[in-house]
């Protein structure tokens, strides 16, 4: 037997491999690929625990396909197969249709009105909204746009921004809640303390006697991209229950993510 074979056979066991288990492996190689930017035949060959004959076998036919290229002195990187992928899925994929059956299952388990938005310029634009089913009216609308400063939803779309840039956003559009901040230190010490925690309130700054939790969404590199908040009336968001509805808030918005192609948080 020579040594191809037996390097086969030790990898097949008692048979050839399907071709699922061929396909498991060729994916196995494009994300050992995707790890780093360049990685040789020895490297992918010793990440993979496989034989370099089959990393060479997989990794060309990938480089045929375009799924990777191959540079002398750099290794394998990813191909230009991928980004023409990843646009049409961008393309293909709509957020609001993305989110529905996460805002419907979330709704289903608070009763309050669940909320999706995303930053359009300097504010929160509303792009879907469930009502709850408390005899509660929330004065929002799909295709509004309210105050990222003092809205739960506005704020969470803003979370990884610098101080100077959260400045830009403080007292833009004047809310009616009698309860929104007028002093810019407090408010962006507010925020650190949102971001640290990966979620946001509005605690009557946006709307009298109405509360609420939000948390954001992201993308496949990270970026926030939009945000969800549960909304409901003061008497039913203690801070105890705010406390609780945030774990269900964000693992709502990390399905989303999830859906989007962001990597779970470990």
């Amino acid at each position: 037997m020579q040594r191809g074979d037996e390097e086969a056979g030790a990898e097949r066991g008692s048979g050839p491999p399907t071709a699922s288990q061929t396909l498991l492996r060729g994916l196995d190689v494009l994300e050992a690929v995707a790890q780093g930017r360049g990685i040789t035949l020895q490297e992918m060959t010793a990440a993979l625990g496989l034989t370099r004959s089959t990393t060479h076998r997989l990794a060309s036919a990938l480089v045929e396909r375009r799924y990777l290229k191959f540079a002398a002195g750099e290794g394998y990187r990813l191909g230009p197969k991928l980004l023409e992928l990843g646009y049409r899925t961008q393309q293909q994929m709509d957020l609001p249709r993305v989110a529905r059956p996460h805002l419907e299952h979330l709704s289903s388990l608070c009763e309050d009105t669940v909320h999706l938005g995303v930053l359009d310029g300097k504010w929160a634009l509303y792009l879907d909204k469930i009502s709850g089913r408390r005899r509660i009216e929330i004065g929002s609308r799909i295709g509004e746009r309210h105050p990222i400063w003092s809205t739960g939803l506005g704020k969470a779309l803003i979370l990884d921004e610098p101080p100077e840039t959260l400045a830009s956003f403080f007292r833009l559009g004047e809310p009616p809640g009698p309860k929104h901040s007028e002093d810019l230190q407090a408010w962006l010490d507010r925020m650190a303390d949102y971001a640290a925690h990966g979620r946001a309130f509005d605690l009557e700054e946006n709307e009298p006697q109405i509360r609420c939790v939000a948390a954001p969404i992201r993308d496949a590199r990270g970026r926030i991209v939009a945000a969800i908040s549960v909304s409901s009336a003061a008497q039913y968001m203690t801070d105890d229950h705010m406390a609780d509805l945030s774990v269900s808030v964000q693992e709502t918005a990390n399905m989303i993510s999830s859906d989007l192609g962001a990597l779970p948080k470990t």
